[in-house]
C-alpha cells in the first residue's frame, strides 16, 4: 500500500496562504501549493522554505504561523510598522523590539542610535519608530530565531503618542 502522505508536498495536504491566510490545497504529486488569489508557492523539502513563485519571496513556518523571510531593510521595517499598528488598535503600547540577530547587519543603518540614559558612553541604546531595539544574541539557543524575525514586547494602554508615523525616515 501506498503512504499517502508521500503525495503531497512536506507541509501536507493544505495550509494557510502565507498572505491571505486561507486555506489552500496541494497539488498532488508536486511540491507546490495554489492559491486562487496569489498564484503557486512551492515548497523544497530539505529546507523547509516555501516560496511565491511570481515574487520569489521565501516564508518559513513556526508554531503553524509563516514568517516571511527578509532580504532587504524595508520589508522588514514594514512589518515590524505593520505590526505596532496591531498592537495600537488592540489597545496595547510597544516597550521594545526584540529583532532577530540574522537581520542586526541588514537594518542597524536605519537604527536611531544613541547613548544610554545613564551617559555611559560604552552602552549603546539602538531605537526604531523611538521604540528600543534589542537583538536576540547570536548565542541564543532558542530555534525560533532562526525563523520569527521580531517579537514586540507590550503592555496595555495606548501610546501618550503615536510614535510610529515614522513609517520611512
Amino acid at each position: 500500500m501506498t503512504d499517502l502522505n508521500l503525495q503531497y508536498p512536506v507541509f501536507g495536504p493544505e495550509i494557510k496562504c502565507p498572505h491571505c491566510r486561507q486555506i489552500i490545497e496541494a497539488l498532488t504529486l508536486t511540491d507546490s501549493y495554489l492559491c486562487p488569489r496569489h498564484g503557486v508557492f512551492e515548497a523544497d523539502p530539505n529546507t523547509k522554505i516555501l516560496v511565491h513563485l511570481q515574487s520569489g519571496r521565501h516564508w518559513r513556518l513556526w508554531e503553524e504561523k509563516w514568517y516571511r523571510q527578509h532580504s532587504h531593510p524595508d520589508g522588514i521595517r514594514f512589518e515590524i510598522h505593520e505590526a505596532l499598528d496591531r498592537l495600537y488598535t488592540e489597545g496595547y503600547r510597544a516597550t521594545k523590539v526584540i529583532i532577530a540577530e540574522r537581520y542586526s547587519s541588514l537594518i542597524s543603518s536605519y537604527l536611531e542610535k544613541g547613548n544610554s540614559w545613564t551617559g555611559d558612553q560604552e552602552y549603546k541604546v539602538y531605537k526604531l519608530y523611538g521604540l528600543p531595539v534589542e537583538f536576540s544574541g547570536k548565542s541564543n539557543d532558542d530555534p525560533c530565531w532562526e525563523i520569527v524575525n521580531f517579537i514586540l514586547e507590550k503592555e496595555k494602554g495606548t501610546p501618550s503618542r503615536y510614535p510610529y508615523f515614522r513609517l520611512f525616515e
